[in-house]
């Protein structure tokens, strides 16, 4: 699924007369996680999981084409944490493959 299949789901699921605000409303949605990100906090969704900035320490590295050893600095990365509920839907559409 991508983002304009999720806004067709989304138009559908609330019932949304127009596309444009089905897109407006998944925006909103993705906006308010980037805010809470922005913030440093984490954006928990519960059931679905949660959203949080994470520091990476700095590291050694290998240039893959050169194979020289190189410096990566420290930064900061989001980190997404499975809910309950989305960890039993996955392990459900995974068992209905086999």
């Amino acid at each position: 699924m991508n983002k304009q299949d999720l806004v067709e789901y989304v138009q559908k699921a609330a019932n949304i007369e127009t596309k444009v605000a089905a897109t407006a409303a998944v925006n909103a949605v993705l906006d308010g996680i980037t805010e809470g990100i922005k913030k440093g906090g984490p954006v928990q969704l519960i059931g679905f999981g949660t959203f949080s900035v994470k520091d990476r320490a700095a590291r050694q590295g290998r240039n893959p084409l050169t194979g020289e050893k190189i410096k990566i600095k420290a930064t900061k990365v989001v980190s997404f944490k499975v809910g309950a509920e989305l960890k039993a839907t996955a392990k459900k559409a995974k068992a209905a493959k086999k």
